[in-house]
């Protein structure tokens, strides 16, 4: 388990400096983005990539790994969007945001690696393909919740499918990184 969470770190890292790059390139502009809008956005980028093992063709210059990083990306946002709320203007600095990033990634780690220790670390079988099926299933989860006003009976809130997201993307891309 060692060797997952320095691989799990190594990803974030690549997530977080893209993260980084973009909030200088455009501000803490995603601040407006309603949760409806981060899903689409992370249902967007979990169809491309089915496509990506599906078809034989591609027709843009950008791999699964891209995608998985705006998956976690966008699920980081969302996250802090559920605490902090939606604004109607952006409202955070690069450190301000890079903090809240830093915060949930922490706490979706964790969790992390206590299932692992629960499952014994299954997700290494597992395919990425079934790994991206796993990420579209939550995120139609979350669709049905979202539709249900946040109102669920038995299940978990949208935060935990947001954080199961994000761990399913780095074990997508750890499993990638092995490959090459």
């Amino acid at each position: 388990m060692q060797n997952t969470s320095k691989q799990y770190d190594a990803v974030v890292d690549k997530c977080r400096s893209l993260f980084i790059k973009k909030m200088s390139d455009y501000g803490s502009a995603w601040r407006i983005l309603r949760l409806p809008s981060l899903t689409d956005q992370i249902f967007i980028k979990a169809q491309r990539i089915r496509g990506l093992q599906q078809n034989t063709e591609q027709k843009i210059d950008e791999g699964q790994e891209s995608e998985f990083i705006g998956i976690v990306n966008y699920c980081v946002m969302a996250l802090v969007q559920i605490d902090r709320g939606v604004v109607e203007q952006p409202d955070l600095t690069t450190d301000e945001a890079t903090h809240l990033y830093d915060e949930k990634v922490a706490l979706t780690k964790q969790l992390m690696l206590n299932k692992n220790h629960d499952y014994g670390e299954a997700w290494r079988d597992m395919r990425v393909s079934s790994l991206t099926d796993l990420i579209l299933q939550k995120l139609l989860r979350v669709k049905q919740i979202e539709d249900n006003a946040g109102k669920t009976i038995v299940s978990e809130g949208i935060d935990a499918n947001y954080q199961d997201m994000i761990n399913y993307a780095i074990f997508a891309m750890i499993h990638l990184s092995e490959v090459e």
